[in-house]
Order: structure tokens, then C-alpha cells, then sequence
């Protein structure tokens, strides 16, 4: 991760700088801010380039003298808006416009120590990259950046609220590491290991295998994996903060909240098979996954004061001998039957019995779960918003709220008797699929029949997973979504 530093507000003598720019008088602030013998120098050059100080946006002037390699002059927007999302989205456009510098200073100073924070975690969040498998890249082809340093006056409170972002920033990479990784890698065994790993952080992981899994009667996930040659696993970790020790002590009275992913680490489609065109990106089938995984390690991290349990159900989907059919009809843990009308839907499947699992075993305040379920979601919100659904009303403004906040953004979808109706089997107590019109909804009514009148919301994240370009805080590829967005609805509603 891009190294992050604060120190006394001097200005540096050599290296890059950043300077920040308002709107209003961002011209005056510049030459202020920057030496005489330059300043003058770069305002010249700034309207020249009839640059408009709006929040990301960025002019870069190469070597301008007193030896400075060269100045980032990133617009702000008006102080009056400058939030932390904000502040997030101006760090970010500094790291891009400076990945050629391999240190650089910001002259932070006008900036609070929580603004300055978020400057620095939309800096560390718009500099990752997943560069493990490259081995012939040329020198001149990778990003330099290493350090950023924010020159504050306040620096030792921004370095404070630093150390809790960069846990959470920590768990954002962390689930695009997971979702980055490829299939031949990253498989259900391999991905619960990651997850035992998570122990150091004083997380406490279960790992279930397919004969604890079978002995409980997992009929719906087991009924998934039987395809492939990875054998599932379900992992269940623990944080108990609530108590303000974390490792391993709980308080016992303090019902956990829960947080519930899809981790089909590949999804061919099973006998319903896919296109191929395209079938390479069903790799972050598995990114609900990645998402609890990296939330539960922020809120490890950051030492959260709550109690959470996150569960993931691990499997891969492929077509074999021993694959599910179309038309089998199998028993879920809650007791209920489902007719697979079609092997493709399998992520509800996987769900269904972790779902049932999670409020029966832990009682949980409330269950959010989150998966790359249905292509329907993507042909209604695209790639901006994330669908979900929830059957409690306090819950579900709370999560609008927080996605506006953080910039993940959510918006609920409706539910309701005509849906279910869909889902019903000539068979079975339910099939797991309901037709075309309004698939992502069916998938929903599928789900909430394992909910069991817990307070819940289903996160449908299938456009908001990965990006096909930068943006923001987001460089291109897995965007870790959903881990920023529920660890503020942890610390603004239910943290002690």
C-alpha cells in the first residue's frame, strides 16, 4: 500500500509538491502557499491551462523552478462543500496525476486532521494495483508512487485519524486482492486459508469443510459444489469489540451483527452453462465474499467496539458427471426444498443455507448479505449504484444514508407478495427461479424465505464489483465495494 506520512507544514525544496485550490480565491491561495520566485509563476500557468479548481479536478506543471521536479495543483470546490467523501476524491486525483513521482509532499495545511485523513485514504484507495502475476513489465510502465506526505500543522491528530482509516482502507485492499486473483488460485480451500490468516488480527475464524457441512444438512450449497473437484468450505469469523478487548472475549449479552457473502470463487454456469464470451470475469463471482472478508478486518483493525460475525459460503460452480441438474430438487439446512430449474442461479443456493445458519446459530441483530447475484440487477442500476432490498425500513435508510456518504452508493428495490409468487414450484416448497421480469427482485423473495423475520438486507453488487475504468477513489478492476459502506454503518449506528 502507497505509504502515507504527516509532518510540520514546511514546504519541501526538491521532490513533487501538491498545492490545493479553491474556487473561490484558489489563485491567491496558490501564490500565497507556494515560494515568490514561483508562485507567480504557476498562477501564470494555471490560467493559461484555464484551469477551474473543481473537487479532483488537477493541473500539472513540469519543472517550475526552485527545485521542484514538479507542482499538482488539484482543485477543491468551495471550502464550504468540502466534505470527506470530498476530500477522499482530491486525494485520489493527486495520487493519479503523480503515479510518475516516486515521493511527493501536499501542502495540507488549510486541511482538517479528519479531511486531511481522508485525503490520504483517497490516495492509498486510488493507488492500489494487483501486480502480482506481471513479470515482464517494463520500468517505465509501472506506477512509482511509494510515499505521500501530508504537510499539516495539525499533524499528529491527522496521523491519529490516519491509523483508523488505513484500516479500512487495509480491508478495501484486501478484498480486491481476493477478487483479483484467478480461479486456478484462488479456490474455495485456498480462500478459507486467507481468511485463517485473518487471525492475527485478533479475529476469531472457523473453518467448515463439506463433511461438517454435509452432517448439517447444507443441502443447497452442497448441492452446488458437487460438480468440481474443489471441495466448499464455509468460514464463520468472529470480532467480539464490544467488550473493547477484540482477541477472543466477548461480551455475551451483546447480540453480534452479521454480515453474510457468495463466494463462488468460479462460475461457469454449471450444465446451465454460460457463453463463453466474457465467462473470464466470473472469477469475482466470489466478491460478496471478498467484501465480508475485508470488512472483517476492518473492523478487526481498526479495534471497531462492536460485536460481528461474518460467514461466506465457498464453492465453485462446474459442469460434470457429478454436477446438479436442471430439475433436481434439493433440501436446504432450514428444512425447506428448492427445485433447480436452472444451475446458473447458484448463488442464492449458497446463501440459503448460510443465511439459515447465521440467525439460527448467532441470533444476530440484524443479517446483510452481499453477492454478485443476478445480471438482472446490472441491466436495471448499471454500474453506479448497487441494488438491495431489505424488509426492515431503520435498516435500510441507514445503508441509503452511509452509501451517500462514502460514495458507495445504494438504492433500494421493492419487494412484495406478486414477486414470491414467481418462485413457486409444482414440486417443491420453491424453485430458484422466477422467469425474466424482474429477476433480480425473484432472487431477492428466494432469499428472504431463509430469513426467518430477522431484521435483513441483501446487497446485490453484481455492477459495482469491478470497474472497466479509474474513477475516483477506483482505479480500474476490483472495487472492494461494500467494505467502506458497512464499516460507516458500524461506526455510526451500532459501534458502544
Amino acid at each position: 500500500m502507497l505509504d502515507i506520512a504527516f509532518a510540520r507544514s514546511a514546504l519541501p525544496k526538491s521532490g513533487a509538491l501538491v498545492l490545493l485550490a479553491e474556487e473561490e480565491g484558489g489563485t491567491d491561495a496558490i501564490r500565497a502557499a507556494a515560494d515568490n520566485a514561483i508562485g507567480n509563476a504557476i498562477s501564470r500557468a494555471l490560467e493559461a491551462a484555464e484551469f477551474k479548481p473543481r473537487p479532483g479536478k488537477s493541473c500539472t506543471i513540469l519543472a517550475p523552478g526552485a527545485g521542484l521536479s514538479r507542482i499538482v495543483v488539484v482543485g477543491i470546490g468551495k471550502r464550504s462543500d468540502l466534505t470527506p467523501r470530498v476530500a477522499e476524491e482530491v486525494g485520489a486525483a493527486a495520487a493519479a496525476a503523480l503515479s510518475r513521482e516516486p515521493t511527493a509532499s501536499v501542502a495540507a495545511a488549510g486541511l482538517s486532521a479528519e479531511l486531511a485523513a481522508a485525503f490520504a485514504a483517497g490516495a492509498a484507495l486510488r493507488s492500489y494495483r494487483f501486480d502480482r502475476y506481471r513479470t515482464t513489465e517494463k520500468p517505465e510502465d509501472r506506477p512509482r508512487l511509494a510515499k505521500l506526505t501530508l504537510l499539516s500543522a495539525d499533524h499528529a491528530a491527522a496521523r491519529e485519524a490516519w491509523t483508523v482509516m488505513r484500516a479500512v482502507v487495509e480491508g478495501v485492499h484486501l478484498a480486491r486482492d481476493l477478487v483479483s486473483e484467478p480461479p486456478n488460485v484462488l479456490n474455495p480451500a485456498e480462500m478459507a486459508e486467507r481468511c485463517r490468516a485473518l487471525s492475527s488480527l485478533g479475529l476469531k475464524v472457523e473453518v467448515l469443510g463439506p463433511r461438517e457441512m454435509g452432517k448439517l444438512g447444507f443441502g443447497a450449497l452442497m448441492g452446488v459444489a458437487q460438480g468440481s473437484s474443489n471441495e466448499p468450505r464455509m468460514v464463520v469469523m468472529h470480532w467480539h469489540g464490544s467488550s473493547g478487548g477484540g482477541k477472543g472475549k466477548r461480551a455475551r449479552t451483546v447480540k453480534p451483527l452479521a454480515f453474510v457473502g457468495k463466494g463462488v470463487t468460479f462460475d461457469t454456469g454449471g450444465i446451465s452453462i454460460k457463453p463463453a464470451a466474457g465467462m473470464e470475469d466470473m472469477k469475482f463471482d466470489m466478491a460478496g465474499a471478498g467484501t465480508v472478508i475485508g470488512l472483517m478486518a476492518a473492523l478487526a483493525g481498526r479495534g471497531a467496539k462492536v460485536d460481528a460475525v461474518g460467514l461466506v459460503g465457498l464453492v465453485e460452480n462446474m459442469p460434470s458427471g457429478t454436477a446438479q441438474r436442471p430439475g433436481d430438487v434439493v433440501k436446504t439446512y432450514s428444512g425447506q426444498t428448492v427445485e433447480v430449474i436452472n444451475t446458473d442461479a447458484e448463488g442464492r443456493l449458497v446463501l440459503a443455507d448460510v443465511l439459515w445458519y447465521c440467525q439460527e446459530k448467532f441470533d444476530p441483530r440484524f443479517m446483510i448479505d452481499l453477492a454478485t447475484l443476478t445480471g438482472a440487477m446490472v441491466i436495471s442500476l448499471g454500474h453506479d449504484y448497487a441494488g438491495f432490498f431489505s424488509n426492515d425500513d431503520e435498516l435500510a435508510q441507514r445503508l441509503h444514508a452511509v452509501g451517500e456518504a462514502t460514495g458507495e452508493k445504494v438504492w433500494r428495490m421493492p419487494m412484495g407478495e406478486a414477486y414470491d409468487k414467481q418462485i413457486k414450484s409444482d414440486i417443491a416448497d420453491m424453485k430458484n427461479v422466477g422467469g425474466r421480469p424482474g429477476g433480480a427482485i425473484t432472487a431477492a423473495q428466494f432469499l428472504l424465505r431463509f430469513v426467518n423475520d430477522k431484521p435483513w438486507a441483501h446487497l446485490d453488487i453484481a455492477g459495482t464489483a469491478w470497474a472497466s475504468k479509474d474513477d475516483a477513489v477506483v482505479p480500474k478492476g476490483a472495487t472492494g465495494f461494500g467494505v467502506r459502506l458497512l464499516d460507516r454503518l458500524v461506526a455510526e449506528h451500532y459501534e458502544s
